[in-house]
């Protein structure tokens, strides 16, 4: 069903929900294969509209977006390998559902950064706020900074590497992939993990329920000294820790009347 559009301008989508004004705004500053976007005066919807025409209709492939001013929900659904800057700071939900895209953030980012990411990659030149790397199935995330709690929460697949600090809870319920916390972990770290594995360079306020730590093995040092060389981190792989799943919680005993 095509949208309606009213004499005010307005269009409503099959839903039966408003659209306003769903054109791209037009005011990106294109120069060969980069382009520019001063989002400055900007909606977020204007902001990801003018992304996506110049990335899928233009062609272009070097996209620069100025002056964020902490919108959420900016640089999403990008489904094609491209290269995106951030110069400041975006809010929530920034790169989420992207698959192929390089990102780098020059500034901080709020909640859920690069939540449901499937590939390619996410750099933050500074602080991610909570749940950065939600249920990430590929690609990897490099935080420069501390991120705050349960960052790589439902992980299952991607890898995130934090240079710094992480919160509370932080790879909860984990399924698949890697963390690496090159400094300290908080409370609760890996409660109910399941087949991903975390690395700790730090100190560890206390492991959650069904996780526990276990030796490093030759094969953990090398694939985590690969990891922070592709992260553009350093560290002394040997001297990290790893934490694993106990499997205890793995399957439903309804006859124990188990509960979670």
């Amino acid at each position: 069903m095509a949208g309606l559009n009213t004499k005010s301008g307005v269009v409503y989508d099959a839903r039966g929900l408003v659209e306003p004004d769903p054109e791209p705004p037009m005011t990106a500053e294109i120069d060969g294969d980069s382009a520019e976007i001063d989002a400055t005066d900007l909606t977020t919807r204007k902001i990801n509209l003018e992304l996506k025409r110049i990335v899928y209709d233009e062609g272009v492939n070097n996209v620069t977006i100025v002056n964020p001013g902490s919108k959420h929900s900016l640089g999403v659904g990008i489904l094609k390998r491209c290269n995106i800057t951030f110069e400041g700071s975006p809010g929530w939900y920034a790169c989420g559902l992207i698959d192929g895209p390089e990102v780098q953030i020059n500034g901080r980012v709020g909640w859920a950064l690069g939540e449901n990411m499937m590939s390619g990659e996410v750099r933050v030149n500074g602080h991610a706020s909570e749940s950065a790397g939600a249920s990430a199935h590929g690609g990897l995330l490099v935080i420069d900074g501390d991120a705050s709690s349960r960052c790589a929460i439902s992980l299952k697949g991607g890898d995130v590497v934090v240079a710094g600090d992480v919160g509370h809870f932080s790879a909860f319920m984990a399924q698949a992939g890697t963390m690496v916390v090159c400094g300290n972990a908080g409370a609760n770290l890996g409660d109910s993990l399941y087949e991903a594995v975390i690395y700790v360079g730090g100190s560890i306020d206390s492991l959650g329920a069904d996780a526990r730590e276990e030796p490093m093995e030759a094969s953990d040092v090398e694939a985590l000294r690969d990891l922070l060389t592709e992260a553009g981190l350093e560290g002394d792989a040997e001297n990290f820790r790893r934490v694993g799943s106990a499997r205890s919680l793995y399957h439903w005993n309804a006859e124990a009347h188990q509960e979670y």
